[in-house]
């Protein structure tokens, strides 16, 4: 049986809600839901489903309210130092082990081995962790810089490498060199201002900081 392009329109409005909650991501999972209900009830008005299309109308303006609201807020973000033997920083790598493991090479880090060592907190919220050892005098190799899923808009990469930067300059360090697992985090790093090279026969990306 042939499906009419109407039909198409509302199976692919179906497939963008479906689609949308999906995401971790808050912010995303309303850009994502918006697109979907702005077709959805483009579809129920073109079908004549006037319950259709004035409920997706209503989903339409909540995402908007919302997205307004979460751009307009302005969040507060803190550095707090990691413990040495900080019990919540174990209970941290092991819950979020296997995310952790899908971009640096392990799970398991020393603080005594460390340079840096600290939690980023996003609205009081223990949202990243990020640790770094001497590469060189001037220079830190990121071990660990990780952010929770809820909170991947890359606020915390722009607090961390942008507005606290003198936190690493006052400690005679402007530049990070950092090892890449995956596109993801390329990406990543390139949208932090990373470049990456050749160094020793391995590829990194490096950032330097003024």
């Amino acid at each position: 049986m042939d499906i009419n392009w109407l039909e198409w329109l509302g199976y692919i409005a179906s497939f963008i809600v479906l689609v949308s909650l999906l995401m971790s991501s808050v912010i995303k999972l309303r850009w994502i839901n918006l697109l979907g209900s702005s077709i959805f009830a483009l579809y129920g008005f073109l079908i004549g489903a006037l319950p259709v299309a004035v409920m997706n109308l209503g989903i339409v303006v909540i995402n908007i309210y919302y997205l307004f609201k979460m751009y307009k807020s302005k969040d507060y973000f803190k550095i707090l130092p990691i413990d040495m033997d900080s019990k919540y920083f174990n209970y941290f790598l092991d819950f979020y082990k296997e995310d952790i493991l899908t971009y640096f090479s392990k799970s398991k880090f020393d603080i005594k081995d460390s340079i840096i060592s600290i939690y980023v907190l996003r609205n009081m919220v223990p949202a990243g962790v990020f640790i770094a050892t001497e590469y060189d005098s001037n220079t830190l190799k990121i071990e660990l810089d990780y952010v929770i899923s809820e909170y991947r808009d890359f606020k915390i990469g722009n607090y961390i490498f942008e507005s606290e930067k003198n936190y690493f300059l006052d400690k005679g360090y402007n530049r990070f060199i950092s090892l890449s697992l995956n596109n993801k985090h390329d990406r990543y790093l390139e949208k932090m201002g990373f470049t990456k090279i050749t160094e020793d026969g391995n590829d990194y990306f490096v950032k330097e900081i003024n």
